[in-house]
């Protein structure tokens, strides 16, 4: 396959987001810019279109997806039963990366939802997003748009990386502003569940929904095979090539960890690179939590070039969206976990 690059930023972005939305329209599948990372997106409505983002992606089956819309209006064309609270956090929220799990509509296509009667929906702040999604006429079914289980892609160099002969098209936009994928709540169950974190914080949730608890999966693994409701809960996932372990414990254990540890490289903040004197990658200060989460994937897609037997990544804390970044570190480690 030939994969379409459409240039958006220094092209002409009117005839652009057209060329994106006519592919998607016809069934094609096209990888688009929004704020938390690039999305391969494909008609939420058709199921061959949705088949084709499963294979090129080399997704699970038992994964689902979730559906962008471009207005609010949209809402009631993908779900149904839709509680008053979905309004009260879509007014708050929305656009943003913010998602919420609802009733199916019927007219939505089952492998959208990996055979579930729900179906997870959020509109993207992303304005070329919104345009795309706008400009082919039905909502959007889009995962992270990279081979399934690698890190997620924020820049379109990323996409073509993993995609390029995969896929129809590339929207090539801005860098993804947020980093990390939406936060994910489902609103069908009592009490509601943030099933995945993300910029929209359980902090920030909790004055619309006080009842609302953190689900199991999002700081341990789920049974192997087992059906989620989001997607992000698989076992392993964001994962680079080189063998990755979460390292929790304060700055000075583990610099004096990495240093002790043979042909290793070691993911850390800021504060720690004078200190350490095996391989390194900063993702950020430790305390500025959106820089981490914007850095995280880009860093992760870096440490397989350190030539490296493992890699050790000192871990967030898990406050605010520093769970948002622990929850994905978690995955991308297996679930290793080592305490200093």
């Amino acid at each position: 396959m030939t994969t379409e690059k459409i240039d958006i930023i220094s092209g002409d972005y009117e005839e652009g987001v057209a060329r994106a939305g006519g592919i998607l329209r016809r069934g094609g599948i096209v990888a688009i810019p929004t704020e938390t990372v690039y999305g391969l997106a494909a008609s939420a409505l058709d199921d061959r279109a949705i088949e084709k983002v499963f294979l090129a992606k080399g997704r699970p089956q038992n994964n689902p997806l979730i559906v962008h819309i471009s207005d609010i209006s949209m809402l009631k064309d993908v779900a149904e039963d839709i509680p008053d609270a979905a309004y009260r956090l879509a007014e708050r929220f929305w656009p943003g990366p913010f998602t919420m799990v609802l009733h199916r509509k019927n007219t939505v296509a089952s492998r959208v939802s990996a055979g579930l009667d729900t179906v997870a929906v959020r509109m993207p702040s992303s304005i070329a997003a919104r345009d795309i999604i706008a400009a082919s006429g039905v909502p959007l079914a889009a995962p992270s748009a990279n081979i399934s289980g690698s890190p997620s892609p924020t820049t379109a160099a990323h996409v073509t990386d993993d995609l390029d002969g995969r896929v129809d098209a590339i929207v090539c936009g801005e860098d993804c502003a947020v980093g990390v994928e939406s936060t994910v709540v489902a609103l069908f169950s009592d009490p509601p569940r943030l099933l995945r974190p993300g910029a929209v914080t359980a902090e920030q949730l909790r004055a619309f929904l006080p009842d609302l608890v953190i689900d199991k999966a999002v700081l341990s693994e789920p049974a192997k095979g087992e059906s989620v409701a989001s997607p992000g809960m698989l076992y392993k996932h964001y994962a680079p090539e080189t063998e990755t372990f979460l390292a929790e414990g304060e700055s000075k254990d583990f610099v004096s960890f990495v240093n002790s540890q043979a042909d290793c490289a070691a993911v850390c903040f800021n504060e720690e690179l004078p200190e350490i004197s095996v391989k390194k990658i900063s993702y950020g200060d430790r305390n500025d939590q959106s820089t981490l989460a914007k850095n995280l994937f880009s860093v992760l897609r870096e440490v397989d070039r350190l030539g490296v037997k493992r890699v050790y990544v000192h871990a967030p804390d898990k406050l605010g969206m520093g769970l948002a970044v622990y929850n994905r570190l978690l995955r991308a480690a297996g679930f290793k976990v080592i305490k200093l």
